[in-house]
Formats: C-alpha cells, sequence, structure tokens
C-alpha cells in the first residue's frame, strides 16, 4: 500500500510553548478551540508540534460554561516562557481584567511573545494599552463598542481575523478556528496547516478578510448548492481565464442575478474572490514546489507582474520574498550557482 507523501514543513517557530489562558467563566467553546488546534498529540507529524499548557488566573478550580469544572496545573508564571499566548474570550466585556493579568501580558509582549485573542479576548489586550494604533477585530456584536471605548484602536468590523504580527485578533468563536490555522499556517506553512485542517474537518484555509456575516439567500433561490458547484468548478481552473460572465454561465443566471447572489453567498465580488483563490493557490505553490514564480504565476492564472502587483497589495511582499519565508529549503530553487554546482557533483 502507497505511503502518503511526507510533509516537509517550515521549521516552525522558535519557541514552540503554547500557554493557553484560564479563568473563572472561562469560554468553552473558545478554550476548546485552542486546546484542538494546540494542544492535541500529533502522531501524524514527524517534526516537532507545539508544546501546549494551560496558565489559571486565579488558583481553582475553574468554572468554565456548561457545567464544566478544570483545575489548572500552572499559574500566571507560565506567561513568562511562552512563545504564543492565546487569550479564549473573556469572561464578561465589562469587567476590567485584574492589572497582573495586564502586567503579564506586557511583559511577554516586550521581550517579543505573539498574542492571541479569540472573540472577547480582544477586550483583555485593549485594556492592557497593546493594541493602541493597531488593527485589530472582534464579534460584529461588539466591534462597535471596542471602538469606542478604545478609539486609538483601528478596529475592523468587517473581517474574520487581523493579522499584526505579534498581536492576533479574531472574530466571533468559529473565527478563532481560522485565525489558529492561520498561525499554524504561519509557522509550519500550507500543507501542514491543511493537514490540522482536515483533522478538523474544517475549512483549509478561510482568509482573514473575509466578512464576519454573510447573508443567507433566499429560502426560494436554490442558489446556494448550485454556486458551491461553480466554486468547485472554478477553483480545479484556476490556470485559465475565468471571466464573471463564464462563471454565471456556468451558474445558469443571468450575469446580473449571478453577481447579485455571489456577494450575499461569499461578501465578496466574483473578481475579488477569484483574486483570492489565485493568491492562496500560488502561496501553496510557493510553498511546496521549485517551480519559477513565471511558472506559478500562469499556473494560477495570472501573469507574472500581475502577481507581483497582487503579493504586493494584499500580503505586502514579492513572491520570491514570501517562499525564502515559508517555504522549506527541498521547496526552493537552486541558485545557477548552486544548481551549477549540483550538475558538477551529479
Amino acid at each position: 500500500m502507497p505511503q502518503p507523501p511526507r510533509l516537509v514543513p517550515k521549521k516552525g517557530p522558535k519557541n514552540r510553548l503554547v500557554v493557553a489562558l484560564a479563568y473563572d467563566g472561562l469560554c468553552t467553546f473558545e478554550f476548546g478551540v485552542t486546546v484542538e488546534v494546540f494542544g492535541l498529540k500529533r502522531p501524524e507529524f514527524d517534526f516537532p508540534w507545539y508544546k501546549f499548557v494551560v496558565a489559571g488566573l486565579e488558583p481553582g478550580p475553574l468554572r468554565a460554561i456548561g457545567g464544566i469544572v478544570m483545575q489548572p496545573r500552572h499559574g500566571l508564571e507560565r506567561l513568562g516562557c511562552a512563545g504564543t499566548i492565546v487569550i479564549p474570550g473573556w469572561r464578561d466585556r465589562r469587567e476590567p481584567p485584574p492589572e497582573k493579568l495586564l502586567a503579564a501580558l506586557r511583559r511577554a509582549h516586550a521581550r517579543g511573545c505573539r498574542i492571541l485573542t479569540i472573540c472577547s479576548g480582544v477586550f483583555v489586550l485593549a485594556e492592557a494599552g497593546l493594541l493602541d494604533g493597531r488593527r485589530a477585530t472582534t464579534h460584529w456584536r461588539y466591534t462597535d463598542e471596542l471602538q469606542r471605548r478604545y478609539p486609538k484602536i483601528k478596529v475592523d468590523p468587517g473581517v474574520l481575523y487581523v493579522d499584526e504580527g505579534s498581536l492576533l485578533t479574531s472574530a466571533g468563536s468559529a473565527a478563532g478556528i481560522d485565525l489558529c490555522l492561520h498561525l499554524v499556517r504561519r509557522d509550519y506553512g500550507a500543507r501542514v496547516a491543511n493537514a490540522v485542517a482536515k483533522r478538523l474537518v474544517a475549512s483549509p484555509h478561510r482568509d482573514g478578510g473575509q466578512s464576519q456575516y454573510i447573508a443567507p439567500p433566499s429560502a426560494d433561490t436554490g442558489s446556494g448548492a448550485t454556486l458551491a458547484k461553480v466554486l468547485d468548478w472554478a477553483v480545479g481552473r484556476l490556470d485559465e481565464e475565468l471571466t464573471v460572465s463564464r462563471l454565471a454561465e456556468q451558474a445558469h443566471m443571468s450575469l446580473r442575478t449571478f453577481e447579485r447572489r455571489f456577494r450575499q453567498e461569499t461578501g465578496a465580488t466574483p473578481n475579488e474572490w477569484l483574486t483570492r483563490q489565485r493568491l492562496r493557490h500560488a502561496q501553496e505553490l510557493l510553498e511546496t514546489t521549485d517551480q519559477s514564480i513565471e511558472r506559478v504565476s500562469y499556473a494560477c492564472g495570472l501573469a507574472p507582474e500581475t502577481l507581483r502587483h497582487h503579493f504586493s497589495r494584499v500580503l505586502r511582499t514579492t513572491p520570491t520574498a514570501y517562499r525564502r519565508a515559508f517555504a522549506p529549503a527541498s521547496a526552493r530553487p537552486a541558485s545557477p550557482r548552486m544548481a551549477g554546482r549540483a550538475r558538477l557533483l551529479l
């Protein structure tokens, strides 16, 4: 029986310790997402995975929503050695977090620790002053309140998550899955993140810029299944010219109806969605193959200069720099000098 191809990830983060904050009144789902992504054993991987511990804000036992009681083995002192801290929601966004927690987060951030929040956990970071002058998001029900209470934050109310480098914030609970998978992608690359998503039975990658709330189509339109088929059809043909008219024809809709229903169901225009898919495919090819930038471009249905433009606009980098940062050495094309040396060795 053939063996599945071996995953060759990036090296992963220098500090692999992920510390999840637990507190009395813990948000159970958000905490569960954190454990599922960072805390499970991964026998399917033959490379070092994250180390995971829970740090209790209070001594415990701590109550979690749903009648669950837990007893963390560690306290806030574990934040001092974390590479990543996860704040899985907050018990009451109107309750100021204890100063000892805020001080610990400030110290951790000052030494370079990453801090990730899910849903209302952003209010803890906001109270610590760490988000001043930065972009952030939270659940769409709380974005106005977050902006009003913390006017120095650039609140983005419509997105699934925001990555500000060392500070990452997500929208509502399920968006926490997307943000955690995004961080795995940053650390280990697309294939590893996709493998984690597959075990979760979750979407492998929803862009942070995707809309939080998509209005459902009318019950009598029956367009949901049709559009899903068209999206799958388009993803399999990204190397082709895909106009909106061609997509509408594939959906057996008029152009106007197709564009309206597409925005209703995806939160984006067809062209925005197509660009996003082409970029996503380019990222995966750059991470996992040694194809030239030109070949990657055409495989994604873009001219090389167009690919570079979109990388600069959306990802704020170049395809070459992206590959250098995210691809393992085995997936990088050899330089002409090294290729010559290889030929001599052969």
